[in-house]
């Protein structure tokens, strides 16, 4: 049975897309610990993070660095934190998180509730400039 993250990555569940490659789709967390709070996710579906191939893991770090970039391009933050928790989903992904304290990091924060208009503003902000970093 497909993940919640392949069905959003085949479309069959709607996201806000900030980025994507051939091997990697890339999407705001619908509950945030911040604004652009983003998820970082294999297109191949894979349980545990630390399962993902070495070739494919480089890969997938580099993808995110450079995404990571263009978070705090646009988020008004100090750092892009990165997180592995793999608990929650069943489909190895990384959590990208703007951060301003260690504390911003911490999953047990209240998540913050955007309205729609927000996270498509937010999403598109990122993807413009993923699209003109990767051009």
């Amino acid at each position: 049975m497909s993940s919640i993250f392949t069905k959003i990555i085949n479309g069959e569940i709607p996201s806000f897309k900030v980025a994507e490659s051939d091997l990697f789709y890339a999407f705001l967390d619908i509950r945030p610990l911040a604004k652009g709070h983003t998820l970082v996710v294999p297109k191949k579906e894979i349980d545990y993070f630390f399962d993902i191939g070495d070739e494919e893991l480089k890969n997938m770090i580099i993808f995110s660095k450079r995404l990571a970039i263009c978070i705090q391009e646009v988020i008004p933050c100090n750092r892009v934190g990165m997180a592995v928790l793999g608990l929650e989903v069943p489909h190895a992904h990384v959590h990208l998180v703007p951060l301003n304290s260690i504390d911003d990091l911490n999953f047990s924060n209240p998540k913050l509730d955007l309205n729609q208009e927000e996270m498509i503003e937010i999403a598109q902000s990122i993807y413009k400039s993923f699209i003109k970093q990767t051009h």
